[in-house]
């Protein structure tokens, strides 16, 4: 029972520390949190060492944490890192990964958008956007991006229903007015 108790208190003193910004308190609480049956001080230790550019500290943090938690955050982070590193293959996987657990993480689905370009793998986006967008229909950040993908696809019809659904909903959305009057 008290062993649970000092994980919970130092937990939650990483995430105090971490949120004021004291990365090395965060450090050390986070730390003596750490055992096998819980992935949270593992992803705020891989979160120290992203912000301080420690990459490899930081995948390996994420990979710890990933091995615990089957979710989509620490497979997101991983692909983060990997980005930061140049893997855009390696991170392109785990974004997808990472959406077919959670089809609404945003940082996921902003950052494959991104990679689907660089790649050229932007017909593999689409249907993560699309599931997003039937998750949160009204996000437009997303709405906007399938769009883009769908025109770059040269779904030129797809990609204006795309806009004019968007743009139904805030007409004041200057980017897609835009690209609607390019198509």
């Amino acid at each position: 029972m008290s062993s649970q108790i000092d994980y919970e208190i130092n937990k939650e003193l990483g995430e105090c520390y971490l949120q004021m910004g004291d990365l090395d308190k965060a450090r050390e609480y986070y730390g003596k949190a750490i055992d096998d049956s819980h992935a949270a001080p593992y992803m705020g230790l891989a979160t120290i060492a992203f912000q301080q550019a420690d990459l490899d500290t930081a995948l390996e943090m994420y990979s710890h944490a990933a091995a615990i938690d089957k979710g989509d955050k620490p497979i997101a982070g991983m692909g983060l890192v990997e980005v930061q590193q140049g893997k855009n293959a390696e991170a392109f996987a785990h974004f997808s990964a990472a959406l077919e657990l959670n089809p609404h993480n945003i940082i996921a689905a902003l950052m494959i958008v991104k990679l689907g370009h660089a790649l050229d793998r932007v017909a593999e986006v689409v249907p993560f956007l699309e599931n997003f967008l039937s998750v949160e229909p009204n996000n437009e950040d997303v709405r906007y991006s399938l769009a883009g993908c769908l025109s770059c696809l040269e779904r030129q019809n797809d990609a204006k229903a795309q806009l004019e659904t968007l743009l139904a909903a805030n007409p004041e959305h200057t980017a897609a007015q835009e690209l609607l009057a390019q198509l």
